[in-house]
C-alpha cells in the first residue's frame, strides 16, 4: 500500500459537512442517550452473544449428537460471529457503543474473541478505510490479492479475473478463516512500515503478544475443546467449524463489499502532488451507498450497516441512530447537488456488486467510464 500522509482532501468544500453535522448534532441532543447505545442495543447485544454462546455450549457439552444438528447449529454459530462483528464489536471499536471508553475497550475485545486483534482492525477500518474510502493503495477493503480479485478499475487486469464474478463469492467465505490464521501477523508489519503503530502511540511488540496469546486462546476453545467434547470425529468438528467461519465471512464480505464496490460508486484518484478534487465528507457520498433502507429486521442484524453513508460520515454515532439520521443525509446531499447512493433492497445490492466484478474482470483499462459498458 502507498502512504497514506500522501493524499490530502479538498479543504476549500467544508460547506456540506458543516451543514449536514449540525443538523445531525441538533437531532443528537433530541435523545436520551445521546450518539451512544440505549436499551435497546443492550438487548440486542445480549441476543448477539447468545447466538453466538448458545449453540458452541449445546455442541461442547454435548447436548446433540445427531450430525445433521450439529451442521445446523455450526450455521447458527456462525450467523452469532457475524451477529457479534457486525451489531457490537463494530460500534465499539468506533467509540460509538457507549461514552464510556471502557466499555467499549473491552467490547472490542470481542474481536479477538473472534480470531481477529482489535487494533489492527482499528487501523484497516477506522484508518485507512474510513478516511481513503475507495482509493486504490490506500484502502485495504479493495487491496484484495490481485492475482485472484480485482475491486479496483485501477487495479491490475489478470485474465482470470473474467470469472472473479462466480469464484469471489467462496474466497468472501474465507474471510475469518484467513484472518484468524494469518491476516493479523501480516497487518502488523504492513502498519509497522506505515507508521500506524506509531501514530496510535501503540507498542507493537506488546500487540504482538496480545496477537499471538489471543489465537492460542482462540484456537484452543473453538477447535481443542470441540475436538475433545463434541460426540463426533475430528474431521466432522473441523467441518462444523468450517461451517460457521464460511458462514459469516460470506455475511460480513456481502455487507461491506454492497457498501462500495459498486456500478455507481466512484474510485477516485489524487492528482500527482496528492489532492483529491473533493473533501472527505463528499468523497463519501461519491464513493458509498445505502441499500434496503425499508428492511427493518435485517438492519437490525446488520448493525444499520445498510446505512453505510450515514455510518461513514459519523462514525462514531451508534447504529440505532442511522435510519433516523438517513432522512437528514439524504435531504442535505439534494441540497447541495451531491449523490446519494441506495439501493432499494439487498438483493438489488448484490447484484450491483456482482455486475460491477463482472465489469471489472472484463476491463482493463483504468477510467471509470470504461465500466459503464452493458456485460454481454
Amino acid at each position: 500500500m502507498a502512504e497514506v500522509q500522501r493524499v490530502k482532501f479538498n479543504p476549500h468544500q467544508k460547506l456540506f459537512f458543516q451543514t449536514v453535522r449540525q443538523r445531525v448534532d441538533q437531532y443528537i441532543k433530541t435523545k436520551k442517550h445521546g450518539k451512544h447505545a440505549n436499551a435497546e442495543m443492550v438487548i440486542k447485544t445480549i441476543f448477539m452473544f447468545a447466538l453466538f454462546f448458545v449453540p458452541y455450549f449445546a455442541l461442547v457439552l454435548g447436548f446433540v449428537h445427531s450430525i445433521p444438528l450439529m451442521a445446523v447449529l455450526s450455521l447458527v454459530l456462525g450467523l452469532g460471529i457475524s451477529g457479534i462483528g457486525l451489531s457490537v464489536m463494530h460500534d465499539a471499536n468506533h467509540g460509538s457503543y457507549s461514552k464510556n471508553k471502557n466499555v467499549n475497550k473491552w467490547l472490542s475485545y470481542t474481536l479477538n474473541m473472534l480470531g481477529g486483534h482489535y487494533l489492527n482492525w482499528q487501523m484497516q477500518h477506522n484508518t485507512l478505510h474510513h478516511t481513503f474510502t475507495n482509493i486504490d493503495g490506500q484502502d485495504e477493503d479493495i487491496d484484495a490479492p490481485t492475482s485472484l480479485l480485482r475491486f479496483s478499475p485501477h487495479g491490475p487486469h489478470k485474465r482470470i479475473h473474467k470469472l472473479q464474478f462466480l469464484y469471489a463469492w467462496f474466497f468472501y467465505g474465507l474471510l475469518t478463516i484467513m484472518w484468524s490464521f494469518s491476516k493479523d501477523f501480516r497487518q502488523v508489519r504492513r502498519y509497522k512500515k506505515l507508521g500506524l503503530f506509531e501514530s496510535y502511540k501503540e507498542d507493537v511488540n506488546k500487540h504482538i503478544r496480545i496477537i499471538v496469546i489471543s489465537k492460542i486462546l482462540y484456537f484452543l476453545y473453538v477447535l481443542v475443546i470441540p475436538m475433545i467434547f463434541i460426540p463426533a470425529a475430528w474431521w466432522q468438528v473441523l467441518i462444523g467449524f468450517f461451517i460457521a467461519q464460511f458462514t459469516a465471512g460470506l455475511i460480513l464480505s456481502a455487507i461491506f463489499q454492497s457498501a462500495h464496490v459498486l456500478e455507481e460508486t466512484k474510485f477516485p484518484l489524487p492528482d500527482k502532488t496528492g489532492n483529491m478534487e473533493n473533501d472527505w465528507a463528499v468523497h463519501q457520498l461519491y464513493t458509498t451507498a445505502n441499500f434496503a433502507p425499508g428492511a427493518r429486521i435485517f438492519s437490525w442484524y446488520v448493525g444499520g450497516l445498510n446505512y453505510q453513508v450515514e455510518h461513514h460520515l459519523f462514525p462514531s454515532v451508534c447504529h440505532i441512530h442511522y435510519r433516523h439520521i438517513s432522512t437528514i443525509v439524504k435531504q442535505t446531499a439534494e441540497e447541495f447537488n451531491f449523490p446519494y447512493h441506495s439501493q432499494p433492497t439487498f438483493a438489488s445490492a448484490l447484484y450491483s456488486h456482482v455486475k460491477m466484478l463482472w465489469r471489472l474482470g472484463r476491463m482493463k483499462g483504468e477510467s471509470q467510464g470504461e465500466l459503464q459498458a452493458t456485460p454481454a
